[in-house]
Formats: structure tokens, sequence, C-alpha cells
């Protein structure tokens, strides 16, 4: 199993989907981890610590989606990254409907 973590674009978004602390666990249970290069900045996560936690920093998000066979986002997936997952790729993310101006959570 290989998941990816991709730097999330909404405007103002800080967080990352996983902290070097959540890839070392996810390590211990042989599950490898691509990070975006750049995705933990906002949260003041830099690569090393990702790196250094076992995951492998992936530069191209092209590359890092083709490769992945999960996905985690943080806030509702973008269109080009669902686009760029193989075919039987798993999506984590956040997906919220506004309705009359309520939030309904996509289940």
């Amino acid at each position: 199993m290989r998941i990816a973590v991709v730097t999330e674009r909404r405007e103002g978004e800080r967080r990352v989907a996983l902290t070097p602390d959540a890839v070392t666990r996810l390590k211990g249970q042989g599950i490898d981890v691509l990070v975006h290069a750049g995705a933990g900045t906002g949260a003041s996560l830099p690569d090393e610590a990702y790196a250094e936690a076992g995951a492998e920093v992936v530069a191209d998000e092209a590359d890092l989606l083709g490769r992945a066979d999960a996905l985690v986002t943080v806030g509702r997936p973008e269109q080009d990254w669902i686009d760029g997952l193989r075919r039987g790729a798993i999506l984590v993310g956040l997906a919220v409907v506004i309705f009359w101006g309520t939030f309904f959570p996509l289940i």
C-alpha cells in the first residue's frame, strides 16, 4: 500500500493530511508514504521531517498521484487530483455540499 499526501491548494489552507509522526506509524505498519514536496510547509513541517520519518518526498505531483494506491487530503479534493489517480485508487478527503447556505457532508 502506498499513501500519497498532496499540497493543499485552497487559499489560506495551512494544514497537511499527515504529519511526520503519522508517517512513522504508517511505515511501522508496512505502508509506504509519498509526500508532495512542500506539502507541510504551511504547517511548519519541512520536507526533511517527512524524509526522516520514512516518507519519499516527491517533487512532481503527477508522478505522486500516478503512483498512489490511496490519496489523503485535508480539504475537498481538486478534480485534477482525482483525474491523476490510477483506477482503483482510494481517495480519503473531505467532501461538502452547500445547499441553500447550509453545509451537508457527502456520505
